[in-house]
């Protein structure tokens, strides 16, 4: 029986490990669907002196790309234009082929650490954002004495 158990547990965890991993794909279906914003994919990466997050935005221009950014937040919305493909008549044109559109991406991290704002830096290039965010130092922990 335990055996049973652990296999079933396996299979509910490799569920959700699937669902996780498609949750970015999931929330741009529905973004596509119902005209909101879709969810960028980010990679967030930590070490013992900063936060590094990488964002995917594709068909962005930089001066479209907004980034928010508190102690322990980030915030990234910017404005494209994407393709997707319909046929129909608009203004008395007839489309035979309609593959552009705009989009709006958004995506808010609360980060892992606080970070120093002041020292914050942002690079965009070949439609990746990377953000670069030095961590506050380490507050002083103290062991007090009970008696």
């Amino acid at each position: 029986m335990n055996e049973r158990k652990g296999k079933a547990e396996e299979i509910i965890d490799n569920m959700l490990q699937t669902i996780k991993e498609r949750q970015v794909d999931l929330d741009n279906a529905i973004a596509e669907y119902t005209s909101r914003p879709f969810k960028p994919a980010m990679d967030v990466m930590e070490d013992e002196n900063q936060i590094v997050v990488k964002t995917d935005l594709p068909g962005v221009k930089r001066e479209d790309i907004q980034i928010d950014l508190t102690e322990d937040t980030l915030e990234i919305s910017a404005e494209s234009s994407q393709e997707s493909e319909e046929e129909g008549e608009e203004e008395g044109v007839v489309y035979h082929r309609k593959e552009r559109r705009y989009a709006s991406a958004a995506r808010t991290l609360i980060l892992p650490a606080k970070v120093k704002l002041g020292e914050v830096s942002a690079k965009f290039d070949n439609g990746v954002l990377t953000v670069t965010m030095p961590k506050l130092e380490k507050k002083e922990t103290f062991n007090v004495k009970v008696d």
